[in-house]
């Protein structure tokens, strides 16, 4: 009966190891399947739009008409910010997209050449 249990523990233990094996190749599928059509890219091109990111960052001039704001008074009747919010996602989008696009020869892509 000892070795009856031992074994079935010994099973028990070799399933749960081929359990644990299929959950980590089927999460490696997955992440393959859901970067299957994604376009490839290099670290270093990675490196380049990323560090393009921050310096059009850095530089965009930031002013007041870019956002909207509510101010509060405080009880001991100091005036407080209470609400800001970025209106002008626009044009620094805009602005990202530029000083990337000057990182890159871009060429048209064979299924969109319109």
């Amino acid at each position: 009966m000892s070795d009856n249990k031992e074994m079935l523990e010994a099973t028990l233990k070799g399933l749960q190891d081929q359990i644990n094996f299929l959950n980590v190749e089927l999460k490696d599928k997955q992440k393959e399947l859901e970067d299957y059509n994604k376009p490839v890219v290099s670290s270093n091109t990675i490196n380049i739009i990323n560090d393009t990111i921050n310096k059009a960052v850095e530089d965009y001039s930031f002013d007041c008409g870019m956002f909207e704001y509510e101010f509060n008074l405080c009880y001991d009747n100091k005036l407080e910010l209470s609400d800001l919010t970025f209106t002008d996602s626009y044009e620094l989008t805009g602005a990202i997209v530029n000083e990337i696009e000057k990182q890159f020869k871009i060429i048209k892509d064979e299924n969109n050449s319109k």
